[in-house]
């Protein structure tokens, strides 16, 4: 079936009507890498590389209880279909003993930018940790393929792109799955997730889970719809390792962060379909065209620029400069782009220099336009500020908000940054008692509404539930008090959900908070009780405990927040 002529054709057809209408930034629609896995018998050893050198500590990481191996009972391919292996059966190599085999994919191809499809059934079974996901090519990982030629980075700044993963999240509902990403300003217990629950079984049927990485974006699909999409405002290497080559892996952990493997466990199996890696290969030498660029909405912490121009690639690259900050994004050929920059200060005159190129790197004859504007006077009734904390669903950017009184009003605006939802509407939420209202929209993806005859002093509490295109994202509530010159504030629970501490640590646990805290207390995975105290300290000795992944359970009056720590 797959050897088809005429079976590829549709396909490819199917896919770029279904990938040029999907919410991505960058269509790839250039078949340039692919393993359809057509002999049975050993995976293809041009394509595949099997990476099976143990870590330096004798275990593989995340508290992992694996050996990955070459034998052809983990990995092989039939009936059109790789088979990875996750097995109960003691095995020794590198003179260690384990209990548990599987196989884990290097694929010998590297790349930068595209789109990586691939069909498959992910296994379900408790203890087990399936992934499809990419690491940087430089990464100094001893026994992967590249890493004697090209091993120079460490990570997580070589990058990490999880496309897929299964059983690490076991709070979630059945058949959802996640994707990740990984950086040095996020990795271990990243905050860069995004997730979603699969409508059809995954153990028993075949999905196509996809990334579509471009020079400004990464976005996940599921089956050809977006679900997540990475995007940090202004990206530097700290937040943006995602310039240089990747290569993709396949395979199954066992244990550690998926839990304890169940005693009655004999084995599971990944099924991949194909692998295929896109690109876009044609040599573009048309520059763009009509490129303009003007001054939308402005407030005194914001500026909205409105960009256009026209491609034969049907992409753009927008490059807006300011002082010492450079943002880049995409634009859709002919459409119109709005691009909000924020944090700005009041009362004060902004220069932006604009460029258009597309893809191939050819410029807009008229590059760049330079754009002036000076933010509103900043009153001292107005609160604003941006954020991504959300009470249900997630940004991937975030959101400005701004209250403001004027006499017994208060005008509340937020604006949504994401970049990656269409048909956007906002519904503004009062907490208590509940309501809901529609919102007016000014410009982009600002809203505004007036509520009237408020009591100067007293609080009111909202957020914003923006809908769009598949999800719906809500932000948290925020109290305001009416007549102040900057009395947001969130609630104590969101608070607490910003602490932060090193992960993985060693000795001990520095926690930083903006609350007092009232008690922290530590868990093992068994849900043991380890550590517990109860003094208002930030700092928790951990010198005493074994290494491995734990929860770390933190107080503050009556709320609590839970989150993974690895101690080393």
């Amino acid at each position: 079936m797959k050897n088809s002529t005429l079976y590829k054709i549709i396909f490819s057809f199917f896919m770029f009507c279904q990938f040029g209408f999907a919410q991505v930034d960058v269509v790839y629609s250039d078949l340039v890498w692919s393993d359809e896995f057509n002999t049975n018998g050993v995976v293809n050893p041009t394509k595949w590389f099997h990476q099976t050198q143990l870590p330096a500590s004798g275990n593989w990481f995340n508290g992992e209880v694996q050996h990955y191996t070459d034998q052809l009972t983990n990995s092989f391919v039939d009936a059109g279909m790789l088979n990875i292996v996750a097995k109960k059966e003691p095995y020794t190599n590198q003179g260690i003993t384990k209990q548990y085999t599987s196989a884990r994919l290097n694929s010998k191809f590297a790349f930068k930018y595209g789109r990586v499809d691939i069909r498959a059934k992910i296994p379900k079974n408790l203890g087990t940790w399936p992934a499809l996901w990419m690491l940087g090519k430089n990464v100094n990982e001893d026994g992967a393929f590249f890493d004697s030629s090209f091993g120079t980075t460490s990570w997580p700044a070589c990058g990490e792109i999880d496309i897929l993963e299964h059983g690490i999240t076991q709070s979630q509902p059945d058949n959802y799955i996640q994707s990740a990403l990984h950086t040095p300003s996020s990795f271990g217990n990243t905050v860069n997730i995004g997730g979603v629950v699969v409508g059809n079984n995954i153990a028993d049927n075949y999905h196509i889970y996809s990334v579509n990485w471009s020079p400004f974006q990464i976005s996940f699909l599921l089956d050809g719809v977006v679900f997540y999409t990475y995007n940090p405002a202004v990206k530097t290497p700290n937040n943006w390792p995602f310039n240089e080559e990747q290569y993709l892996l396949l395979n199954i952990a066992m244990g550690g962060v998926a839990g304890t493997v169940p005693d009655n466990y004999v084995q599971s199996s990944m099924l991949v379909d194909y692998v295929r890696v896109y690109q876009n290969t044609t040599i573009d030498t048309q520059i763009p065209l009509n490129f303009t660029a003007t001054i939308g909405a402005v407030t005194s912490t914001s500026v909205e620029l409105l960009l256009n121009a026209t491609d034969n690639s049907g992409t753009i690259g927008y490059n807006v400069a300011y002082g010492s900050t450079s943002n880049s994004m995409a634009g859709t050929s002919g459409v119109q782009k709005s691009v909000v920059i924020t944090g700005l200060n009041p009362n004060t005159l902004y220069s932006f220099t604009v460029t258009a190129n597309d893809l191939s790197g050819n410029a807009a004859v008229n590059n760049p336009i330079v754009l002036n504007a000076t933010t509103l006077p900043n009153s001292t009734l107005i609160c604003s500020g941006t954020s991504t904390l959300a009470q249900q669903g997630s940004f991937s950017t975030g959101y400005n908000y701004e209250f403001q009184t004027n006499g017994t009003d208060v005008k509340i605006t937020y604006g949504l940054l994401d970049t990656d939802k269409v048909g956007v509407i906002a519904i503004l939420w009062k907490q208590t008692p509940f309501t809901q209202t529609n919102m007016t929209n000014v410009s982009g993806n600002i809203f505004t509404h007036t509520i009237t005859g408020q009591t100067l002093g007293s609080t009111i509490k909202y957020g914003v539930k923006f809908a769009y295109a598949g999800g719906l994202s809500v932000t948290s509530y925020y109290s305001y008090v009416v007549g102040s010159s900057c009395a947001l504030q969130l609630d104590t629970f969101s608070e607490l959900n910003q602490i932060s501490f090193p992960n993985p640590v060693t000795d001990v646990i520095n926690i930083t908070s903006n609350i007092n805290l009232d008690k922290v207390e530590l868990y093992n995975l068994l849900g043991n009780l380890v550590l517990k105290t109860e003094t208002n300290t930030n700092s928790i000795d951990v010198t005493n405990l074994s290494s491995g992944i734990y929860l770390i359970s933190v107080y503050s009056g009556n709320e609590r927040v839970v989150k993974k720590i690895i101690i080393q």
